[in-house]
């Protein structure tokens, strides 16, 4: 099979009457806002979905018992023997509010040289409407499906995926079997190849606070008064060596390690590396792992203590000079296999008592396990194989991300082989301004997903 250039791809994305007629409706769905953490819009969409859903065939599920409603979307094959397809996927999006710069509406879908713009077109509205598209196209041009094909696409990913576990719980028997689920999203990345991954790390995230008097203290007393800055900083440090490993008793007692399998993907296909995480981001602080396998290793399959942010005393202009009576840090742990967000917490509390930092008021406020996969399943490695047709320099075959989201949450309640593939680019810029998917990368897993389906015949 010869692979279509960037410019034919985009040709045939204008003159695809299918194509066109859902990228009408991505406008509509980028122009509804659908933001969990600010509880706009989730009813909306989820109905707006179920419609669009419901008007090619499918039978549709639309579950409002939680904050966020739930939509299944069932396409089902006339061959009683057909295997099953799951696509999941979010209708839920982060802000885009002033603290971002956009050159266009970011709820309005906007097209300039190639790329498309708006909240929601990579992270993750984009996907929904490339894979009914495929599923459309395939309908009108053959007729019956040879595989059933479920959407289930769930409206909080972005916080934590809140009552997913739930809604799963209560639809998994009518889910199952199912032969393979399609995550949300992916990139092609910056040697052309579609990146696939089988995995995404866990996360745990937590404040700390700290008050040690009633009211700030005048700095004269320094020499004798413990501050609340100096003690929490002083807690903080405790956890964390210099060279990032973690300090805290019994982390990496719990730790699943990597399999040969999935350490080889890693040195065949992971592109990440200091140097050009130093260009991308302009560091100007010493990166922790320098040599290659240990970067990898410890990027991809180890946990991270991160600060997100401290906050403590005077900010103002000019000098006040006090010491601090509280002080405050919003943390996280990114985790891997092996590591529960209860008891990441549990060993955490136990640390700063055991050192002494009895004061450190440790809060809970999210957590999600991870998630990891050798990617051998036969459903998987079938899709490896279709879809080098569609990309001339192949693909990149990643056992995990480094990133987070709620796999480890469906695989316990439907225990399917997952992989994540999609339409971003390595500057697709999600949760940031100007988010973008390159239209050729669109229509190109438009392409993948009808070539799936065929597959099943």
């Amino acid at each position: 099979m010869v692979v279509s250039s960037e410019k034919e791809q985009i040709a045939k994305f204008w003159q695809d009457e299918v194509a066109q007629h859902y990228f009408e409706v991505l406008r509509t769905l980028i122009s509804k806002k659908s933001i969990f953490a600010q509880q706009v819009g989730l009813q909306d969409v989820a109905a707006y979905l179920g419609e669009i859903f419901a008007n090619v065939g499918a039978e549709v599920t639309i579950d409002e018992t939680y904050r966020a409603p739930f939509v299944i979307a069932k396409f089902k094959s006339s061959n009683p023997q057909a295997k099953t397809i799951i696509f999941y996927n979010h209708y839920d999006t982060v802000p885009a509010d002033d603290d971002q710069v956009w050159t266009d509406d970011p709820f309005k879908l906007t097209v300039r040289k190639g790329y498309m713009y708006g909240r929601g077109v990579d992270d993750d509205k984009g996907h929904i409407t490339a894979r009914l598209t495929a599923v459309r196209k395939y309908m009108r041009e053959v007729g019956d499906l040879p595989v059933n094909i479920t959407f289930i696409v769930e409206g909080a990913e972005e916080s934590a995926s809140t009552d997913l576990d739930k809604y799963l719980a209560k639809y998994a028997d009518s889910l199952l079997p199912a032969d393979v689920l399609i995550w949300e999203q992916g990139v092609k990345n910056s040697l052309g190849q579609l990146e696939m991954t089988g995995g995404n790390k866990g996360i745990i995230t937590f404040n700390l606070s700290v008050s040690s008097a009633e009211v700030d203290i005048h700095s004269k007393y320094g020499a004798v008064v413990e501050s609340a800055s100096w003690y929490l900083l002083n807690a903080i440090s405790s956890m964390r060596a210099d060279d990032g490993r973690i300090l805290i008793d019994g982390i990496y007692d719990q730790l699943l390690e990597p399999n040969e399998r999935e350490l080889d993907l890693i040195e065949r296909f992971a592109l990440e590396n200091s140097e050009g995480l130093r260009r991308v981001y302009g560091l100007k602080l010493p990166v922790l792992k320098k040599e290659r396998q240990d970067f990898l290793k410890t990027y991809f399959f180890e946990p991270a203590l991160s600060i997100e942010g401290f906050s403590s005393g005077y900010q103002g202009q000019g000098v006040k000079t006090i010491l601090p009576a509280s002080a405050s840090a919003k943390m996280e742990m990114r985790l891997v296999p092996g590591l529960s967000p209860k008891y990441v917490f549990e060993k955490i509390n136990s640390h700063l008592r055991k050192l002494g930092f009895e004061h450190v008021k440790v809060t809970y406020t999210l957590g999600e396990e991870s998630y990891r996969s050798d990617m051998s399943a036969p459903a998987i490695l079938n899709i490896v194989e279709l879809s080098k047709q569609f990309y001339e320099a192949g693909v990149s075959v990643l056992p995990t991300a480094a990133g987070t989201g709620p796999m480890h949450t469906v695989y316990e309640a439907l225990g399917v082989p997952m992989l994540a593939f999609g339409i971003g680019n390595p500057n697709s810029r999600d949760h940031g301004g100007d988010e973008n998917v390159n239209l050729a990368d669109y229509y190109t897993h438009i392409e993948l997903i009808k070539e799936l389906i065929r597959s099943y015949e």
